[in-house]
């Protein structure tokens, strides 16, 4: 019986303990708040829940009895309303102090915000003094003016907004390719060749006790790539659909708003194909498709850009979705520019490069959209490009897609894949002995092919009306600039 009695008091006591530590954990789940971004608080999640939120203070607004902060994260261009009691007040609390907020998430009386964040703790994170801090709270600084402050630009409204665009028009660019069937090659970043065969390259060489001043680390001279086409073309000798987005680097001695030393391409090339239509028509629907996803997903963003940066230029960026691209010929586009009442300040006779007032000229004659300009004259080209055997007007297999604004926006062509000429001109330019592994793709399984690359930078601009290409990448490398 005794036995019996202790069983049931063990019982008791096991359960007693059990229902303590429910009670216990179910407290501890009750108070914990839930860590959001403020982009999920916006869109009413965990909505009377107590939450926590983490970001920058973009306002303050201190009244008797409340203290009004605007609290952001990066997550979204839109702010959270925080309220707090004057009790909660902090003299850290200032435009641009890093804070952590726990409260009640509300709905919000008025109108223009959803939801608002009840504060019961506010705990400054980062201190800002806003005196020294060279961005001023009801200032709307121009992209000129936040261009001077790389390292603290992406706090900004609009370069925050810019650099959201930029991800989502990264991921639109490789959703497409996974979605069409190409293949992502990650080409190398150190190469021994000059693709473009400007000579503006960036020489890497080793430093430090183990080697002398001009010592090569590899076999031969090394640079930044240029691009990553001619790796792409090894590797389109496996697979028919390739492509590759990275950086890539060009030693020109410019600092104009066009210009960077250090810029993103994507690049593709296509197997089986004996047709620059078949190019173009990939450009024009990657064009298209990563415009549309932009436009859908940053929708905020983009409309600050569209009203506040560059008023008026979204409905140049729908009438390039809606239209096709008008295709003309290099000798059509020639003609175009000669029969113009325009002074060009550069020359449009046959055989001279389009420049950009040449392009841009072409593009607003087309309707303002995007138009494709192919058959370049062959010397215009460089040794890769496809001959097409068209005598007198000996011209190549190229194309580039102009584009409003910009000018040029992407560039490709057929591939030279008959050996015997590609050799020739090879030997003309006295480069058979550097590019024999390329020659050496033309003997083993060769097949007509062809690619192109796109300026990603001059894509954003060209979505966006931003006028100089420094605007549109996070940080920017040009001659004579500073490094971070």
């Amino acid at each position: 019986m005794l036995q019996s009695a202790a069983k049931v008091l063990s019982f008791a006591s096991a359960t007693s303990v059990s229902r303590g530590i429910e009670a216990g954990i179910r407290h501890y789940c009750k108070n914990t708040p839930t860590k959001l971004r403020v982009s999920q608080a916006l869109s009413g999640a965990e909505l009377g829940s107590n939450i926590k939120v983490q970001g920058w203070v973009r306002s303050v607004r201190a009244q008797k009895a409340n203290v009004f902060l605007h609290v952001n994260d990066g997550s979204s261009l839109q702010s959270l309303q925080v309220v707090a009691s004057s009790e909660l007040s902090d003299p850290l609390l200032t435009f641009g102090s890093a804070v952590e907020v726990t409260g009640i998430l509300k709905k919000s009386p008025h109108q223009k915000q959803p939801v608002e964040l009840d504060a019961k703790q506010i705990n400054v994170v980062g201190e800002c003094n806003p005196v020294d801090f060279p961005f001023k709270i009801k200032e709307r600084h121009g992209l000129e003016y936040i261009r001077q402050f790389p390292h603290l630009r992406c706090r900004t409204n609009a370069f925050s907004s810019l650099l959201r665009i930029r991800s989502e028009a990264t991921a639109a660019i490789h959703s497409y390719f996974k979605d069409n069937g190409f293949v992502e090659i990650n080409t190398p970043i150190i190469t021994s060749n000059d693709c473009e065969g400007a000579g503006e390259l960036f020489q890497v060489e080793p430093s430090g006790p183990d080697y002398a001043d001009g010592e090569n680390f590899f076999s031969v001279p090394a640079y930044l790539t240029v691009s990553g086409q001619l790796h792409l073309e090894v590797v389109s000798g496996a697979f028919s659909k390739v492509y590759t987005f990275g950086p890539t680097f060009r030693a020109e001695n410019s600092q104009s708003r066009r210009h960077l030393a250090e810029f993103y391409m994507v690049e593709a090339e296509i197997s089986f194909t004996q047709s620059l239509e078949d190019l173009t028509k990939v450009m024009e629907d990657m064009f298209r498709f990563a415009t549309e996803h932009v436009l859908a997903h940053c929708v905020e963003d983009v409309d600050l850009f569209h009203k506040h940066v560059t008023p008026g230029h979204r409905d140049t960026v729908d009438a390039m979705i809606k239209n096709s691209f008008p295709v003309i010929t290099y000798r059509e586009a020639i003609d175009i520019l000669r029969r113009s009442s325009e002074r060009f300040a550069f020359p449009t006779d046959w055989g001279c490069d389009l420049k950009t007032e040449h392009e841009k000229y072409l593009v607003k004659h087309c309707g303002n959209i995007p138009v494709f300009v192919t058959d370049y004259p062959y010397d215009l080209k460089p040794f890769y490009a496809r001959d097409n055997q068209d005598h007198p007007e000996r011209t190549a297999a190229a194309v580039d897609l102009l584009v409003p604004g910009v000018g040029e926006l992407c560039g490709g062509s057929l591939r030279e894949e008959r050996l015997n000429l590609l050799s020739a001109r090879l030997e003309e330019a006295g480069l058979e002995d550097v590019y024999s592994w390329y020659l050496d793709l033309r003997r083993f399984g060769s097949v007509p092919h062809g690619g192109f690359g796109l300026g990603f930078e001059r894509y954003l601009q060209c979505i966006l009306g931003v006028d100089n290409i420094k605007d549109v990448v996070p940080f920017p490398r040009f001659s004579h600039s500073c490094l971070l």
